[in-house]
């Protein structure tokens, strides 16, 4: 009799475990009064700059808790040079900035950088629909992302973590850490649950509608030689075009959704004649270098 109401407590236990488990998937480890006021002191010795980063975010759609991902990264020190080379609020990698327009002394500049990463966010959130993989991705890139979630068969973050390296799981976590610090974890893991599919085959989708734009070449590949390649949000299309010498009512003819895609989606096909788009590649950076003056 004895064993067999151990063997129903121990069922009992394990299943308690594993559903506390599961409701605890997703949450704030660290809430003790020392974590919430580090990450609240940070705000609020730096509220200039955080109204800054914050209205950046709302005028491009942004949810004000992203901001937490500057705090996270570097404490919101401008002067910061991490031991991997990252630098600046925003702790952008050489490469990585270079993808953006930003020069090595751009990056730790706070309005360049932020105008910068607003883009680079918006991308990144319309590749995988909530702001914890974004996290992910802004840490480890969308390479280790994408293998991630290969591995899990799942674009469910909660799914490929175990697959991602220690340190992407470690930020993510400080996130959430700074999201209930600053009384926003509900919102992003609101955000999460409801944008994350259930498990699934995992299939590569365009962000952008490249059928259309592919349609759009070949009906005028009679006329001209055109060909495409993608951009992302940090371009501006005036400084596209002083560098292509093309005026902009025939620019939209080829691109005619670019501007929208562009600023909702962060990213579009560039569709150019050729000789227009070997100009495009030889001035790419000098366009995005300007793109970020405006």
């Amino acid at each position: 009799m004895k064993s067999i109401f151990f063997k129903f407590f121990s069922f009992f236990v394990v299943i308690f475990i594993n559903f506390n488990c599961l409701a605890q998937d997703l949450s704030a480890t660290d809430t003790s009064e020392r974590s919430v006021k580090r990450y609240q002191n940070i705000i609020n010795t730096n509220k200039q700059l955080v109204r800054f980063i914050e209205y950046s975010f709302i005028s491009r759609g942004i949810p004000k808790h992203m901001r937490n991902l500057a705090i996270i990264e570097s404490s919101l020190d401008q002067s910061q040079v991490s031991a991997a080379g990252a630098a600046g609020v925003w702790q952008f990698m050489t490469g990585h900035a270079n993808d953006y327009g930003l020069t090595e002394t751009d990056r730790s500049d706070m309005f360049k950088s932020t105008k910068a990463v607003t883009n680079s966010l918006i991308n990144l959130y319309n590749k995988y629909h909530n702001w914890v993989t974004v996290v992910a991705a802004y840490n480890c890139g969308e390479g280790n992302i994408n293998r991630a979630i290969q591995k899990a068969g799942s674009k469910n973050y909660t799914d490929f973590r175990s697959f991602l390296p220690t340190e992407t799981q470690n930020h993510v976590q400080k996130y959430l850490n700074a999201c209930y610090a600053t009384g926003e974890l509900d919102a992003v893991l609101s955000d999460y649950y409801k944008t994350s599919p259930t498990k699934e085959s995992v299939s590569k989708k365009p962000t952008v509608d490249y059928e259309k734009f592919k349609a759009n070449t070949l009906k005028n590949q009679d006329k001209i030689d055109l060909v495409e390649t993608s951009i992302n949000g940090a371009f501006q299309i005036d400084a596209i075009l002083r560098y292509i010498s093309v005026d902009k009512t025939q620019f939209l003819k080829w691109n005619p959704d670019i501007e929208k895609n562009l600023g909702e989606k962060g990213e579009s096909v560039l569709i150019l004649p050729r000789e227009m788009m070997d100009k495009f590649t030889i001035n790419k950076y000098r366009i995005l270098t300007e793109s970020l003056k405006k």
